[in-house]
């Protein structure tokens, strides 16, 4: 089946730092706002159900020496509202466990001021 192309929104819709659920066909998705960059991952986190869209998009602590935290990643990481799971929002792959843990992603595609997500047809 190939793809097709899906209207989600128009690009000054949702601002950077942004994220909005939407329902496409049987497919639940949230799309996010990265700067100028759009990616959309499934809506339902994989460890327990929730809603993604509840959560909150933003960073994380990344690799630093010991006995410091290093906050990075600003607006690339999802976590999921119940227990915090963290999803990168362009691969889907969770932070804690990217092998057995993650969320579908979604290619986006963005023509002049529309955003449409590719889903199979």
């Amino acid at each position: 089946m190939s793809p097709k192309l899906h209207f989600l929104c128009r690009r000054d819709e949702l601002a950077p730092g942004e994220m909005r659920a939407f329902q496409v066909g049987r497919n639940e998705l949230v799309l996010c706002r990265h700067g100028d960059e759009f990616a959309a991952v499934n809506n339902v986190c994989s460890h327990h159900g929730a809603r993604l869209s509840e959560g909150v998009l933003s960073g994380t602590n990344v690799l630093s020496d010991v006995g410091e935290y290093c906050y990075g990643r600003d607006g690339e990481i999802l976590r999921c509202p119940r227990h915090g799971y963290e999803y990168d929002i362009l691969t889907g792959r969770s932070l804690h466990d990217p092998d057995h843990q993650r969320v579908k992603s979604y290619p986006i595609l963005v023509k002049e001021d529309e955003v449409f997500a590719e889903l199979p047809g």
